[in-house]
């Protein structure tokens, strides 16, 4: 009867054990990201920072008759060396879903210089010398989203997929070989439940497995509340799970014109959304300088700006930051109504730069797309000032031999990283007072320990880091 007991005791300890370890994040190999408190446990004289995108200039103007001043809702693919955009052409202003809106296209070699190739597709103003990938098939072409398809089982036919419509219409589902020849999925809509009056993205989820969309809905019934987000997966693509509304934590409501959520490039378990936040009312151009920029009537009652997002699945967004991530630039014509929309998609332009695309003087003769750079990984990084700070995760547990940091100090800042026991004891040889200082300004740093830098032994087990900062900024960090 005791041994009975004992054994009874030892599994009981076992399966609670098993229990503890399963709540304990795994991180793998994946890049983390400072956007989110996801592995944080406490900061001490270290904070969270966003960081502001550089603003690199017009890329695209919407000089063709079939484009114009209300061109809208752009998308830009990396796809191997090329780089995709695409995005609403309709010259006048009318209602969502109109005959005169076409789906535009432009490619680029570097993500900087843009063309706009005579595709020859579709007879648009009279000729065929245009650069519209879809015509003729409204409302699917007020906001028609494409992405490169990276599930594994789907066809080369069907390598690039898209979304497309109003709540009129439903979403519509389109496919396409090379990007730029489309054709229907199917006659009937994929998904119905939502509003769908702006941008509807979607993607396939490599961390989900599985095919996510985030679209437009409201708070309230109809078109009352603010405008947010709902969310929907599907394993094929044509049938779709019963909508979740998002939540954003305990931040307060705003409306969000577009949410533009995908995932990170190198941190594809991390959706970032650099969506539109609208300020409906808030005028800031008054009657007689909105006649001086030729600024559509109906369109500078509002102003908006571009807002930073994060999720990692499920119903819930997290807004690390209020504040503005891309604020409308100087002069009147960057405060109009439905301007700094910015693009779907992040996209690496250089080996150490990413940018994100932005709209700009909608509703007006000079509407165009701009650039904004970032280093990589760039959005937001745990800081500190000449004074000092750490921070200490959370339990955690890795894959790999190496940890490396992409960060920055100054020439009289450094940074340090101990490891710690799951309770928070420090870890013999992984000391603060065992690793070498890190100082400079790198994407990647490998972190060193008494003159090595294999953690294989820690592989697999719970632990804990802690990191100590000096003026200096910490953009991500990786076991590889």
């Amino acid at each position: 009867m005791l041994v009975l007991k004992k054994n009874t005791l030892f599994v009981l300890f076992l399966f609670v054990q098993s229990l503890a370890l399963a709540q304990i994040p795994n991180i793998g190999t994946n890049r983390e990201l400072f956007v989110d408190d996801y592995l944080i446990e406490k900061l001490e004289g270290a904070e969270l920072t966003l960081h502001e995108p550089i603003d690199q200039g017009e890329v695209i103007r919407f000089e063709k008759p079939w484009e114009g001043a209300f061109s809208a809702y752009f998308t830009v693919i990396k796809d191997g060396d090329t780089y995709r955009a695409y995005y609403r052409g309709v010259p006048e202003a009318g209602s969502d879903g109109n005959d005169a809106e076409v789906t535009c296209y432009a490619e680029s070699k570097d993500g900087i210089n843009w063309v706009k190739p005579d595709l020859k597709l579709f007879t648009v103003n009279g000729t065929k010398k245009n650069n519209v990938i879809l015509a003729n098939a409204a409302p699917v072409t007020h906001n028609f989203s494409p992405f490169v398809d990276s599930n594994p089982l789907a066809k080369s036919s069907q390598k690039y997929k898209a979304l497309g419509g109003t709540k009129k219409s439903g979403l519509v589902a389109y496919v396409s070989a090379d990007g730029k020849e489309w054709r229907k999925m199917q006659e009937e809509p994929v998904f119905r439940d939502g509003v769908f009056d702006s941008q509807n993205v979607v993607f396939w989820s490599a961390s989900e497995e599985q095919y996510v969309c985030y679209f437009r809905t409201w708070t309230g019934d109809g078109y009352t509340g603010f405008r947010s987000v709902g969310r929907t997966t599907s394993k094929d693509f044509i049938n779709w799970t019963s909508p979740v509304q998002m939540s954003f934590g305990n931040t307060p409501y705003e409306h969000l014109y577009t949410q533009q959520t995908s995932p990170y490039f190198r941190a594809p378990h991390i959706y970032l959304a650099i969506g539109a936040r609208f300020m409906p009312n808030r005028k800031v151009v008054n009657d007689e300088e909105a006649k001086k920029l030729g600024v559509n009537p109906k369109y500078y009652n509002d102003c908006s700006d571009a807002i930073l997002m994060s999720s990692r699945g499920g119903g819930a967004y997290q807004r690390q930051f209020m504040e503005s991530f891309i604020k409308p630039g100087i002069g009147l014509q960057n405060w109009v109504s439905r301007s700094n929309y910015p693009a779907l998609n992040i996209v690496q332009t250089g080996p150490t730069e990413m940018s994100v695309y932005v709209n700009q003087d909608y509703a007006q003769p000079t509407a165009h797309l701009r650039r904004y750079a970032m280093r990589l990984d760039g959005f937001a990084s745990l800081s500190a000032g000449y004074s000092g700070g750490e921070m200490t995760t959370k339990p955690f547990i890795f894959d790999g031999g190496t940890l490396e940091l992409n960060y920055s100090t100054s020439a009289a800042g450094e940074i340090l990283v101990e490891l710690l026991d799951e309770n928070g004891n420090k870890l013999p040889g992984f000391s603060k007072e065992e690793c070498q200082p890190i100082i400079g300004n790198e994407i990647s740093r490998t972190v060193y320990w008494n003159k090595s830098n294999d953690l294989t032994k820690l592989a697999g087990k719970p632990i804990k880091m802690r990191i100590y900062l000096k003026d200096a900024d910490i953009y991500s960090f990786k076991f590889d």
